[in-house]
């Protein structure tokens, strides 16, 4: 059997990831099943009715990129390999997927929408400037390989720092997370200008303190369930209240995004408390279910990068016959989320499929 197909065997604490990791990549294709529903022409915010009730249905999704970068971060700070074995193993099983994958939209688009030869031959032209092809949810990789970069630089302090020394560094990029927010009042702070990209606390915004605070959590441990609890709901209201204040005030959805920021303070809390809340399941993976989300978290990466794919095909094929968004949005992002699955299980059964599916 390919390496790949196998259903792994899962302790405890790798169960409690693997959970994580599935949540993760199903929030993914919730939030990329939402879009077409709140994203208008010209990144427009829409008026129809069901506007107010997407506040509602969306508004945890942006914890997605932040659970798989604490999970990264769990699992691979501080570096405890030859720094050249590990740039080769990471950056190997992450670019051939990547390389792959923007081959195979560029292609998919010669089918999907038209493409001309010219243009599928410009888009892998552009893959090592950018994306390839324009599909948004790349991106994601370059700040993976961002954060794979910076392992090599931040493991000697974090193998020495205290805890009081590492609560000290997520304190300053907590206060980052305030910084959407103190946009909106003032837009340049702290050396902010068209000349410096680069103000005081830039070095410590953005995935970064994500992937530290995974480390953390591996070190000390995660929050209990009470206080994780009172933090998500808080949280999570906090931020469907801003998503309702400002819909009908902005006429953009970067602007109406501002309370899904991926590094918003309201997202790192919820993140942090979902975090925590599922590495207190005493749930060991047993069972068929638990293989079988073990299994799907193996094959995570790969459904990331299909997904768009299932994504397009059942927005075309119950988009229209499904009414309403409490319909149309759950109900495409299950079928969305099992086709994915499933042509990555097929794949998967190629051989050296690991290689090119980043299993």
């Amino acid at each position: 059997m390919n390496q790949t197909t196998a259903i792994p065997q899962a302790s405890k604490r790798e169960f409690s990831l693997d959970l994580l990791r599935v949540l993760a990549c199903f929030l993914v294709i919730w939030q990329h099943v939402t879009e077409v529903y709140y994203i208008g022409p010209d990144f427009t915010v829409p008026t129809h009715d069901e506007m107010p009730l997407i506040g509602w249905m969306n508004s945890m999704t942006p914890i997605e990129v932040p659970l798989f970068v604490m999970i990264s971060g769990y699992f691979l700070l501080p570096l405890k390999m030859d720094v050249r074995a590990f740039f080769k193993r990471r950056f190997t099983r992450i670019l051939i997927p990547f390389v792959v994958w923007c081959v195979a939209y560029s292609a998919y688009f010669m089918v999907y929408r038209g493409d001309t030869l010219a243009q599928f031959l410009r888009n892998v032209a552009h893959i090592p400037v950018n994306l390839g092809v324009e599909i948004g949810h790349m991106w994601f990789i370059y700040m993976l390989l961002g954060l794979y970069m910076l392992v090599p630089i931040i493991s000697p302090w974090l193998e020495q720092c205290s805890k009081r020394q590492l609560q000290g560094y997520l304190g300053v990029w907590a206060f980052t997370t305030l910084l959407p927010y103190i946009h909106l009042w003032f837009p340049e702070v702290l050396g902010e200008c068209f000349w410096n990209p680069s103000p005081m606390l830039h070095y410590f915004t953005g995935f970064a303190g994500y992937f530290v605070l995974g480390y953390y959590i591996k070190r000390y441990g995660a929050l209990s369930i009470r206080t994780s609890l009172w933090m998500l709901i808080g949280a999570y209201l906090f931020t469907v209240a801003v998503y309702q204040y400002r819909l009908g005030k902005v006429t953009l959805v970067s602007d109406l995004e501002v309370c899904w920021r991926f590094c918003g303070v309201n997202i790192a809390i919820m993140a942090y408390a979902v975090f925590s809340l599922v590495s207190n399941i005493r749930w060991q993976g047993t069972g068929i279910l638990g293989r079988w989300i073990s299994q799907v978290s193996s094959l995570s990466y790969a459904i990331y990068f299909v997904h768009l794919m299932m994504v397009f095909v059942w927005h075309d094929a119950l988009g229209e016959v499904l009414k309403h968004v409490y319909f149309q949005i759950p109900i495409l992002t299950v079928g969305a989320f099992l086709s994915s699955y499933g042509v990555v299980w097929i794949l998967s059964k190629f051989p050296k499929s690991n290689v090119w599916l980043g299993s």
